[in-house]
């Protein structure tokens, strides 16, 4: 293995040759002067190459390439599993311990869920085929919406086929302008798309903080007709869980409805799994919108919400990206997530497994003075490894001696709170749990001695580009 100190030593210390050239070459495009406004005439398949987005990524792309190539670390992006993403992977010839899925109960390999699956294959073919207003309307969704709509005590369900699109979707569809959409400082890109879609004002409002939330609406509720406040059940990026009592009382108090995004706690939350509802046993109607994924715990794909029945159904009908002008999930993605609630009903041991990996885990972190930010012990993990240097190092590190955990960098967390994210899951074994964090600890002892720097400022011209973001 190679020595991680002068890896890092190399990190540091080698300058590293700036690309001073343009993303479109060193000639610039030429302008040509259409009545009072410049235009620039890029020239066929050139129209995006000068874009912004797409010289960023196109950047970013570059600079992992040069932290790669400058410390002989593994690549730590797009690996890809020789099998199920499970708690161990193969990739590359590799076994890692795998902490970068979010498959915590371990439904999407199993052979129940997997049969179900392939049976519905079988008698529905591998897609609906149609948008559901049409011929698309196959029954098992109308099975898995009952279920879904009796877990939230609502009076309906939607499945759709993308948990992001569920999300930017049905916001887009309810909120428009002269409404506000106000968002947990720490909401999920999905749901701020939501916001840029709709074209209502977005403003947010400090992280899970209800005293916030009532002098943001105290301050400016009068301004708008329809308000929904946007949060989450279980957050993401740190682990802690959403104070949905307390916000949707003060969203109450304002004439305001409720959103909350259930992605990481419908079979994570609850003591049967059966989310933020059932873990906090609040009744349905404290919440008009139940919106969620599965993708995660139920080891399928798709979205869903559950709420009000004349809200659902006109949302059914109406909503671009929901059930209109979209196919629906694929009838093998409905009957997977069918048979994984079932398997979550009969295996609890399953449910009671992740969270006691949850707290081992936290715990031996914490008994070797690691940062975890407000980590509620739940099984998603933050660890703060400060500087996107650090940060990026720790991960690549990590992997190359066995371990796969994502670098969550700035503006994704704030900066000074980068951080590697672990994703525990129900087949986690105990010995894997306390080799990580004695790896860890190990690799921290080095990164500590890394100066805390920002890669890619001006001031730093020597640094390597930034990691990407893994997504959520």
């Amino acid at each position: 293995m190679t020595d991680e100190r002068a890896i890092a030593r190399r990190l540091l210390a080698g300058a590293r040759e700036r690309n001073t050239t343009t993303s479109t070459g060193t000639d610039r495009p030429a302008a040509a002067q259409t009545g009072a406004r410049t235009t620039v005439r890029r020239g066929p398949g050139r129209q995006f190459a000068d874009h912004p987005a797409v010289v960023a990524a196109l950047e970013k792309q570059a600079a992992i390439q040069r932290l790669i190539d400058a410390t002989g670390l593994p690549h730590p992006l797009f690996l890809s599993p020789e099998g199920h993403n499970g708690a161990v992977i193969r990739s590359g010839g590799n076994e890692l311990v795998n902490y970068s899925s979010y498959n915590y109960l371990a439904l999407a390999a199993h052979p129940r869920v997997i049969r179900a699956a392939n049976e519905a294959a079988e008698r529905y073919g591998t897609s609906a085929s149609a948008t559901r207003i049409v011929t698309g309307e196959i029954p098992l969704y109308g099975v898995l919406e009952r279920r879904l709509a009796d877990i939230y005590r609502a009076g309906a369900a939607l499945v759709t086929s993308s948990g992001f699109l569920t999300n930017a979707a049905v916001i887009g569809f309810l909120l428009g302008e002269g409404d506000v959409a106000v968002c947990d400082s720490l909401a999920h890109a999905s749901l701020v798309a939501g916001t840029q879609w709709a074209g209502c004002r977005r403003v947010t409002f400090r992280h899970n903080d209800p005293e916030s939330l009532a002098a943001l609406l105290r301050s400016c509720r009068h301004q708008f007709d329809r308000a929904l406040v946007i949060i989450e059940g279980h957050y993401s990026m740190d682990g802690d869980l959403g104070a949905i009592a307390e916000i949707s009382s003060v969203a109450r108090a304002y004439d305001c409805a409720v959103l909350v995004d259930e992605a990481h706690a419908i079979g994570v939350l609850g003591p049967t799994g059966l989310g933020s509802r059932e873990h906090f046993a609040l009744p349905g109607d404290l919440v008009d919108i139940w919106a969620g994924s599965l993708s995660k715990a139920l080891g399928s794909t798709g979205g869903f919400i559950a709420g009000d029945a004349d809200l659902v159904r006109a949302v059914k009908y109406a909503a671009p990206g929901m059930a209109l002008y979209t196919a629906g999930p694929s009838p093998s993605n409905v009957a997977a997530v069918l048979a994984g609630l079932d398997v979550l009903a009969d295996e609890p041991d399953r449910l009671a497994r992740l969270w006691s990996n949850a707290g081992l885990f936290t715990d031996a972190l914490r008994a070797r003075g690691m940062n975890l930010a407000d980590s509620q012990s739940t099984p998603i993990v933050p660890v703060i490894v400060p500087g996107e240097i650090r940060a990026g190092y720790a991960a690549a590190a990590l992997l190359q001696r066995g371990y796969n955990a994502g670098a969550i960098l700035s503006p994704v967390v704030p900066a000074g709170t980068e951080r590697l994210r672990f994703f525990l899951t129900s087949e986690h074994t105990e010995r894997q749990l306390l080799d990580t964090v004695d790896q860890l600890g190990d690799i921290l002892d080095i990164v500590h001695h890394i100066p805390d720097l920002t890669i890619g400022a001006p001031e730093t011209p020597d640094q390597l580009g930034s990691f990407p973001i893994p997504g959520r």
